[in-house]
């Protein structure tokens, strides 16, 4: 203990510079993108390092790290994954068509129950309609009709500016984007197994932002979830585990390029930029 003292008066400042400084120049300046996990990118070397420091709010590829309730159980995974990784209304339905009637117009839905099965997704008719109404097309409760399970019908409304037409295709183009599952900012989760300790582990790697929602998500460990962006975890979680996501992260990346640091250094660095 007495050797991990400092001498009192030492410049801790400029030693904890040069010590960071020095093994960051030798860093290959390109950022290579290493493959570890699959179809994931992280940005690693300096321009990862640059992100960490200046506290950048949009970081280039921001990963939450989330671990599951039950995590030797892959089926599992796949269910929570579906809940978390946004699902189009276009990707689950089988066609989205207008149907011409002498007295009337809509645009019917047909989804397709047998890839929602597949994909494990908590999705049916009523849902799609609820997502529908609460999006931005501007329907109305009322204009959207459920037939059967599988089956959902939207009339358009006529509005002054637009004849009914031109609501109709609008209508067609809009609705295959429509989020009926999942957190609207993911853009995708993975499934990454974790073979370390012998027994296949697995654990959901989310792109995106939403920090709050994947915690709250149903089969997700809230207290073992982490996430690569500073200010989102500063957001959700407050300061201090800023800091610590500060460390972790600038330490992850020096090993990642065969490098250490003295954590003492890295933490005097991470208190100086979370102590206001």
């Amino acid at each position: 203990f007495l050797r991990a003292q400092m001498e009192p008066g030492s410049a801790v400042g400029a030693l904890c510079a040069q010590s960071i400084g020095e093994p960051g120049t030798q860093m290959t300046l390109k950022t290579f993108h290493f493959a570890g996990v699959a179809s994931m990118n992280i940005t690693l070397g300096v321009p990862r390092i640059k992100e960490i420091i200046n506290a950048s709010k949009a970081i280039s590829t921001p990963i939450i790290t989330a671990q599951l309730d039950k995590d030797d159980d892959p089926d599992f995974a796949r269910l929570v994954k579906g809940r978390i990784e946004k699902t189009l209304l276009g990707e689950i339905s089988e066609y989205i068509e207008e149907v011409f009637l002498p007295d009337d117009c809509f645009i019917l839905v047909k989804l397709s129950l047998e890839r929602i099965r597949l994909l494990r997704l908590e999705v049916n008719a009523e849902t799609v309609r609820y997502s529908i109404c609460i999006s931005k097309l501007r329907v109305k409760p009322g204009d959207v009709a459920v037939h059967g399970e599988a089956v959902v019908c939207v009339t358009p409304r006529e509005n002054s500016k637009s004849s009914m037409y031109y609501v109709l295709q609008s209508l067609k183009e809009e609705l295959p984007k429509v989020v009926v599952q999942g957190i609207p900012e993911v853009s995708r989760a993975v499934i990454h197994i974790d073979e370390q300790s012998g027994k296949e582990k697995y654990k959901l790697l989310v792109e995106g932002d939403n920090l709050r929602a994947v915690m709250a998500t149903h089969g997700v460990k809230g207290t073992k979830t982490s996430s690569n962006n500073t200010y989102e975890v500063e957001k959700t979680l407050g300061i201090e585990a800023a800091r610590t996501t500060i460390i972790n992260e600038i330490q992850y990346t020096m090993v990642n390029h065969g490098m250490s640091i003295d954590r003492r250094h890295v933490m005097l660095l991470s208190d100086l930029m979370t102590y206001k």
